[in-house]
């Protein structure tokens, strides 16, 4: 047997090169990972496949445009009803089946189908869960009024235990007690603090310029009764600007808004539309400062008015049993009308510009209701005048509301 001694004595004639050892070892190493890495590589080119369906349903859920699209008739939409007319919670001028409007039970069953994809009715107890201790807030006029009461009755539906609970300065308020949910509805017409305003004795620049009488709008001062509520929600949902363009309640001559900032009137008087931007780009940076860091900000487009033949207060009514066709509701909305209901596109301009750049998200539900001149109160509204701006509860709203939690769902906020 050869000994160590030996073998290291062997000619090295017919030896191998150390130097080419070395290079044919370190091929081997190459191959080996370049095979390895070509394996796992083939997995990733998998996996894809394997969940494509899965994939490809996220990807088209999440691009999907749902303000774009028709009303279909269903008779099973709504079926059971999310929550009915005995929901004390609704104003009895939106109750529509409790006054017997005649196509009461027919308004909840149009069914919103957006194109190239469907929209989800929320399941409320589900949402009850996966909202659990969370403070939702609705801030501004009687329509998000509407949108509030919508949500509170299919949620009373299934979870019965309520406390009423209202946070500073909400007009009504309700915890869900097992769940520690709190919804909340905090008036306000124009978000901005505004009051009558009457010239004083002691001449000043607005008295100089001939006005007696109006209505003081700080454009850089909240409304008392929602400036606490970006401390305390979660989840807020502005609306404003059916206010602005009323000039039974603004007259521009009797009693015109005349806008302060810092306590100091704005000099030259501006028009409401300015007036408008300016109160949108506090109001928006306020919010965004005192927000909690993980709050989701939410701005409401206008809801539509409906009224043909006149305004409210000129016999102005909203007879229809049907939602309307495209062309139809061109023909009621279209800015170059210039007619009673162009309110709705004019204020969503504005909001836009305002809301381009910030932190809030847009819930589009214009265009959807535009074509819902049926869902009124309409002369059930138990008014002088018809109704034709409030929507009916069971109604539209629940449509509105579907929407919202699709895009807060969207939003990913339980990640």
């Amino acid at each position: 047997m050869a000994t160590r001694d030996n073998y290291s004595k062997k000619p090295l004639s017919n030896a191998i090169p150390l130097s080419t050892s070395r290079l044919i070892l370190a091929l081997l190493c190459l191959s080996s990972l370049f095979i390895c890495f070509s394996l796992f590589k083939a997995d990733n080119v998998q996996s894809p496949l394997l969940n494509h369906s899965a994939v490809s349903t996220n990807i088209n859920y999440k691009k999907c445009n749902y303000t774009d699209g028709r009303w279909i008739y269903d008779p099973t939409v709504r079926s059971p009803p999310r929550y009915d007319h005995t929901c004390k919670e609704i104003f009895k001028g939106w109750n529509c089946l409790g006054s017997n409007k005649s196509n009461a039970l027919d308004i909840v069953k149009w069914r919103w189908k957006p194109d190239g994809c469907d929209l989800p009715q929320f399941d409320p107890l589900k949402f009850l869960q996966d909202f659990r201790d969370t403070n939702i807030g609705f801030v501004g006029d009687s329509l998000n009024r509407n949108m509030f009461v919508s949500l509170f009755c299919a949620l009373k539906r299934v979870s019965s235990e309520v406390k009423k609970w209202r946070p500073v300065g909400a007009d009504r308020g309700f915890t869900f007690i097992k769940y520690n949910v709190t919804i909340a509805y905090h008036r306000t017409n124009l978000l901005a603090r505004y009051g009558r305003w009457t010239a004083s004795s002691i001449a000043g620049v607005l008295e100089s310029l001939g006005y007696k009488d109006g209505y003081r709008v700080d454009v850089d001062i909240p409304e008392g009764t929602w400036v606490e509520a970006p401390n305390f929600h979660d989840i807020l949902i502005f609306n404003t600007g059916h206010w602005w363009w009323a000039p039974s309640k603004f007259d521009p001559v009797k009693s015109p808004m005349l806008f302060f900032k810092k306590g100091i009137p704005v000099v030259p008087p501006v028009p409401p539309h300015v007036g408008l931007d300016m109160v949108l780009s506090h109001m928006i940076s306020f919010v965004e400062k005192k927000a909690r860091p993980s709050a989701i900000l939410i701005f409401r487009t206008q809801s539509p008015r409906h009224f043909e033949r006149g305004d409210w207060d000129q016999g102005g009514s909203c007879p229809r049993l049907q939602p309307l066709a495209p062309q139809e509701v061109e023909e009621l909305f279209s800015l170059k009308s210039n007619g009673t209901n162009m309110e709705a596109r004019l204020v969503n301009q504005h909001l836009y510009k305002a809301l381009k750049g910030s932190g809030f998200q847009i819930l589009d539900i214009t265009q959807m209701s535009e074509y819902r001149a049926d869902a009124h109160p309409s002369a059930a509204g138990g008014k002088k005048h018809d109704d034709c701006m409030h929507w009916c509860l069971p109604g539209l709203t629940d449509t509105w509301n579907d929407l919202f939690i699709a895009q807060l769902n969207n939003f990913n906020v339980r990640n």
